[in-house]
């Protein structure tokens, strides 16, 4: 069966945005198309068909595919919830913690499964496009890979490299990577493709063909700036660490950056709404005052972070903002902070442990090594909602008995104040309807749009693979896969 993948000279190279693409590119020509990343490490995970949970990037890559996600598309996830620990996710389900020590040897051991979930989704169509991680030229951590050259070698797969321009020094990412690989890795690699090429690309010709002289692999094309891959959900950190400032006549919605900040693309369905700006606020700066909606986002060591809350001095943020009348919204790990208390008696997030909450919902959580995992529908605010529940732990009180939502199965959702001025909710992807979006906005004197989300998700996707089409050799990359299209 035919398959392709494209690996990076680095991290935030565009990798992920480009196997979407493609997905989508090959799917538009009619071809039975599936993502796959062998590893992935990243906080912000979705839910998948068959319950299990993968990297948000993988399920974008289907909803590319116009397939559900499912937990073979990323067997191997890391949840980092601490420096040195990540929780390991194998086949969609919790398998434990890894620690630095015991990485490289617990990954390695992983192949196995890897190729069992890869062998699955090649039975299912006619490419698979994989995704790989960090950059093969960390030969440092070449020993036991499954996320790059690793994978690629056991499963005989063509490998594209991906060189990102827009940060510098391209010509020497790609020829360097050629120059400190393995010689049997660098046989791996069949081409590349130059990203985020601002400006007149003729001007880059000379280097392109540069790059093919020193590097001995020929250039699949140079691929411009994509501006809809804005419109697309946040996967990485990386984009954390570019806050924005809030533009003038719109009502702002501020949202602190959490050391184990998880699933943050909870708020990208806001980012659409004309009449609000969504700022990111990094360690090291106040929440804004003027902000008319603190969102308290989901985190992947809730009691870690609620002490990095504390020494940043956002408690005192939002306390002031709640007595100035505004609203909160805590999300998942946030809702578990807006409590009286978090307990941790096993130990789930490090060592055992109970801290105070802020407080502002009459709710106490504790967490348990049991993982919710499902998909929900059900009202909020008077509005339809449809999100997943992902979270460890159960959230327990007075206050549950004015519930956030009411849930299909009959079942409730978290909690909402006296005052309607703090929410509390275990929803994520609650903010992709736009009837609840309306029904939030409308309490801060702002018009919500009815933007529908996932179409202007599946529209972004339509335009990144209508450039690829005139700017990348796609046939020359369903060859090199060994596909027909």
């Amino acid at each position: 069966m035919a398959a392709l993948m494209l690996q990076g000279t680095g991290s935030d190279v565009g990798k992920s945005v480009l196997v979407a693409g493609l997905c989508r590119a090959f799917a538009n020509r009619g071809l039975i198309v599936r993502p796959f990343k062998p590893q992935n490490m990243s906080n912000n995970a979705a839910v998948t068909i068959d319950g299990g949970e993968i990297g948000r990037a993988q399920a974008l890559q289907a909803i590319a595919c116009r397939v559900e996600a499912h937990s073979d598309m990323n067997p191997v996830l890391l949840k980092p919830q601490a420096d040195r620990t990540s929780q390991l996710i194998v086949h969609g389900r919790v398998r434990g913690t890894l620690g630095s020590g015991n990485f490289r040897e617990a990954r390695g051991a992983l192949l196995t499964e890897v190729m069992q979930s890869y062998d699955r989704l090649q039975a299912q169509c006619d490419i698979v496009v994989v995704e790989g991680a960090g950059s093969p030229a960390e030969i440092n951590l070449r020993a036991g890979d499954i996320a790059n050259m690793g994978f690629a070698r056991a499963a005989n797969v063509p490998v594209v490299l991906v060189g990102d321009i827009d940060r510098g020094g391209v010509i020497a990412s790609i020829v360097g990577t050629r120059a400190v690989i393995d010689p049997e890795d660098a046989a791996m690699i069949r081409g590349f493709l130059i990203n985020k090429f601002r400006g007149d690309p003729a001007l880059f010709d000379d280097g392109y063909r540069e790059i093919e002289r020193r590097s001995g692999w020929p250039g699949f094309g140079v691929i411009p700036w994509l501006n809809a891959a804005a419109r697309l959900p946040s996967e990485d950190a990386v984009i954390l660490e570019r806050p924005a400032d809030p533009r003038e006549g719109r009502r702002m919605i501020a949202c602190p950056i959490l050391p184990r900040i998880s699933n943050f693309d909870d708020l990208d369905p806001l980012k659409l709404e004309p009449g609000v700006e969504v700022v990111m606020v990094p360690p090291g700066r106040p929440i804004p005052a003027e902000a008319a909606i603190i969102v308290l986002p989901g985190s992947k060591a809730t009691i870690a972070d609620m002490g990095a809350l504390r020494a940043e001095g956002w408690d005192i943020d939002l306390l002031a903002h709640h007595r100035r009348g505004g609203m909160i919204v805590g999300l998942c790990g946030g809702y578990q902070m807006l409590g009286r208390r978090i307990a941790d008696p096993l130990g789930i997030e490090g060592g055992a442990a109970a801290v105070d909450g802020l407080g502002l919902l009459d709710v106490e959580t504790t967490l348990s090594p049991a993982k919710t995992l499902r998909p929900v529908t059900g009202t909020a605010l008077g509005a339809d909602v449809a999100g997943y529940e992902m979270h460890m732990g159960e959230t327990r009180g007075p206050g549950t008995a004015t519930p956030f939502a009411l849930l299909a199965d009959g079942a409730s959702d978290g909690a909402v104040s006296h005052n309607g001025r703090v929410i509390g909710s275990y929803l994520h992807g609650l903010f992709a309807s736009a009837d609840l979006r309306r029904a939030l906005l409308a309490r801060i004197g702002v018009a919500g749009s009815a933007r529908d989300y996932a179409a202007d998700v599946d529209a972004a996707l339509d335009d990144i693979a209508a450039k690829l089409a005139v700017h990348v050799d796609l046939d020359g990359l369903l060859a090199l896969a060994g596909a027909r299209g």
